[in-house]
């Protein structure tokens, strides 16, 4: 076994935000815990900066442990100590890791397990912008061989595993047709290449970024709709275009999945359900929206929400990214994580086109 550092250096949320206005981080150190039976201590590699943290860090959504907590729950590295079987191994730790011990998991919904732990939010104090986390081990995702650095598979850990269970919650199968809102963000661009690999026909995709909308159509989408400073009217003159172009109907089936997170991206969504379409809600917002749910009724539609990513879903996407059906190579990029608060800053200001990936500097 290899020798235990004797504590754990991190960038603590010490205080959370409200309403926009930053949190406050402190660099700190915490001790090293004896690990339980069942947890393994992980050497982060790299961790990534999800919507999620920022939700936490400047609008005050509710973490189940509150501050001091560090967050970042996107996290990859290797296995420091912990089962025989997994020491020295290069792992994914799932966003999201259920008990395997209750009605919801025995039920195949362990992905919102009511006693889940998630780094960053629900695993004790502890998360990803450290240098080592205790976590446990039963759900580790081993990957057998690096083909990219090992920090860049952090964004497995929630950006690309998180659209493999909505599509999953949404049948997708081969032959389907499927409209993403928000396609061109962090787990948008994701969303497009799983859809396109796991068979989906047409994939159209809608943001409000056109050089981002412009380079998905490398990576899954098939066609493109910009949204900016248009209204639903014009969306769907648009989308109608886009189905006849592709000769499939586009007045039943369609899958839609919300990704955006915010209330136009929410709006549009609803407003695109039509007969037999299934609307999957992946993005976060605390906004609400106004909609006639006889719709669902008129339409004999579906709405449909999703949480993370069950851990046996995780190899599949770690093959998907192996074998290149999945690129994450174009959407990355790494920082040392001494940078962190300037990260959250510039990303909360919308200055980032790519994921931002922290790799331990301290």
């Amino acid at each position: 076994m290899a020798s235990l550092p004797s504590v754990i250096n991190t960038w603590q949320m010490v205080e959370a935000g409200s309403q926009g206005k930053p949190g406050k981080l402190v660099k700190t150190t915490l001790p090293l815990p004896e690990l339980e039976a069942g947890q393994a201590l992980v050497k982060v590699a790299g961790c990534g900066v999800c919507h999620t943290d920022l939700s936490y860090f400047y609008d005050g959504v509710p973490t189940v442990n509150k501050p001091p907590l560090t967050l970042g729950h996107e996290i990859a590295g290797s296995v420091l100590a912990g089962p025989s079987e997994l020491e020295g191994k290069d792992v994914i730790v799932p966003a999201v890791m259920p008990c395997n011990n209750c009605p919801i998991c025995e039920s195949g919904r362990g992905n919102r397990c009511l006693n889940q732990q998630m780094p960053g939010n629900s695993l004790g104090l502890y998360g990803g912008f450290s240098d080592y986390i205790p976590v446990p081990a039963e759900d580790l995702c081993v990957i057998d061989q690096l083909k990219l650095p090992l920090s860049h598979y952090a964004v497995v850990a929630d950006a690309a595993t998180t659209p493999y269970q909505a599509a999953m919650r949404a049948g997708i199968s081969r032959g389907d047709r499927v409209i993403i809102t928000g396609a061109a963000g962090g787990v948008g661009v994701y969303m497009g290449q799983i859809t396109k690999a796991l068979g989906a026909e047409v994939v159209i995709g809608i943001d409000v970024n056109q050089p981002k909308l412009e380079r998905s159509l490398d990576f899954g989408l098939d066609y493109i709709i910009n949204s900016r400073d248009k209204d639903l009217k014009a969306i769907k003159k648009e989308f109608t275009a886009a189905s006849k172009d592709a000769g499939v109907p586009g007045n039943y089936g369609w899958k839609i999945f919300e990704c955006s997170g915010v209330a136009p991206g929410q709006d549009i969504a609803l407003g695109l359900l039509g007969f037999l379409g299934k609307l999957i809600v992946v993005g976060f917002s605390p906004k609400p929206n106004s909609f006639m749910i006889s719709k669902l009724m008129a339409f004999d539609a579906e709405m449909i929400g999703t949480w993370g990513c069950l851990p046996k879903y995780y190899p599949k996407v770690l093959e998907m990214v192996q074998d290149g059906r999945v690129q994450i190579e174009p959407f990355l990029e790494t920082k040392p994580m001494s940078q962190i608060a300037q990260v959250f800053e510039q990303q909360h200001n919308g200055l980032f086109d790519k994921r931002q990936v922290l790799e331990p500097d301290f």
